[in-house]
């Protein structure tokens, strides 16, 4: 991956600068004017090192979303997170990222988080970034799973940089608020202006821990602009490889109920979508993902979008999870198969859908992936 430039070398942003991009931003989407790269950077450095007042920090991020952001002003805002991004470079060859979105799920258990031991079983490093939590969804993320599992959700970047080496281990998450800071402090503002921000799209696309040969990221989508954006700015970083997967809630685990929908693309190889039959790895299903659980009472109303009890929501997702890689078959070990089956083909590690299946199910089956995940914790 390309080296970020350092933050001494951007120039900071000034108050006649903060007030000139607020003005060309946030006129209306007929009379709104787009800004420079080294503006939106320079405008991003300016909310990371809180050297601009709150209310034109919400104005400017809520402007560019109302006038739609240019591909320049995504990478610039991108570039900005990750001149504050804590670096570092796992003992590897090939590390995977896997990117879910960092609201959450509420309408499904997610099974992404372990797909992380399962991959790692079959030989592959691999680790996913997040936070604990964040609006609008506030739902179960891979931070809740891990600590409703009993683990540490909050290592350094080096500390799960060396998990990914550890020939015991090969996983491991990395909390926002380690490997960015400043960027994790936005999230109170975050909330308060309630829609969507570019920086729920460039914060996936961080890579703090990189291999020493090649780094692969997967994440997903839902709505077809943002596959589009999400291959350019892979491509701009300078990942290795892309998995882009149409996935539910937008995270990298696809609806079992149709075929798998993905974009992908391999060093400077041009992008392709695919479309893989499930039933190829026997796991066509006629349900789209693994159910909220009847048990799992509702928030208590005092995040508003909050819609179930987050603690209970991610004790049922780690519970699942733990039954899933113990052999216990059903949505979340489909899921597990699946995520894994999908990157494991993506990489070359298997000619077909049906084999790459079969590997992570031997993962499970043999007891290797449990043993992992319980390791990594």
């Amino acid at each position: 991956m390309n080296k970020s430039i350092s933050s001494d070398d951007i120039q900071v942003a000034d108050a006649k600068l903060i007030r000139s991009v607020i003005q060309r931003v946030a006129t209306g989407p007929e009379l709104s004017k787009n800004i420079s790269y080294d503006e939106a950077r320079a405008m991003m450095h300016a909310l990371l090192d809180q050297s601009i007042d709150p209310v034109q920090a919400g104005v400017f991020l809520i402007g560019l979303r109302m006038k739609r952001e240019t591909e320049d002003e995504v990478r610039g805002i991108l570039d900005a997170l990750r001149d504050k991004t804590i670096q570092a470079t796992a003992s590897v060859s090939d590390v995977v990222v896997i990117s879910d979105p960092y609201n959450g799920f509420n309408r499904s258990l997610p099974g992404s988080l372990f797909v992380l031991p399962v991959l790692a079983a079959c030989g592959v490093s691999a680790y996913s970034h997040g936070v604990e939590t964040v609006g609008p969804k506030f739902g179960v993320t891979h931070h809740t799973t891990i600590k409703a599992l009993g683990g540490n959700p909050v290592r350094s970047v080096e500390e799960t940089s060396n998990q990914l080496s550890d020939p015991d281990i090969g996983w491991g998450y990395i909390d926002q608020s380690k490997f960015c800071p400043s960027l994790h402090s936005l999230n109170e503002l975050r909330t308060l202006i309630v829609k969507r921000p570019v920086l729920t799209t460039t914060e996936v696309m961080i890579g703090p821990i990189t291999g020493t040969s090649g780094t692969h990221l997967v994440t997903g989508y839902v709505h077809k602009p943002y596959r589009d954006v999400y291959t350019t700015l892979a491509r701009h970083i300078g990942y290795e490889s892309l998995l882009l997967v149409r996935g539910t809630e937008g995270g990298v685990i696809p609806s079992f109920a149709k075929p798998a929908h993905v974009v992908r693309y391999w060093h400077d190889e041009p992008s392709e979508e695919l479309d893989h039959n499930l039933a190829e790895c026997a796991l066509e299903r006629s349900y789209r993902a693994a159910n909220i659980p009847d048990d799992v009472p509702e928030a208590d109303g005092k995040h508003i979008g909050m819609k179930w009890n987050l603690d209970a929501l991610s004790r049922a997702c780690a519970d699942g999870g733990l039954a899933a890689l113990g052999g216990e078959a059903g949505p979340l070990q489909d899921a597990a198969v699946l995520g894994t089956a999908l990157i494991l083909l993506h990489l070359g590690r298997a000619k077909d859908m049906g084999e790459a299946a079969n590997q992570a199910r031997e993962a499970i089956n043999s007891g290797e992936a449990l043993h992992r995940l319980k390791a990594g914790l």
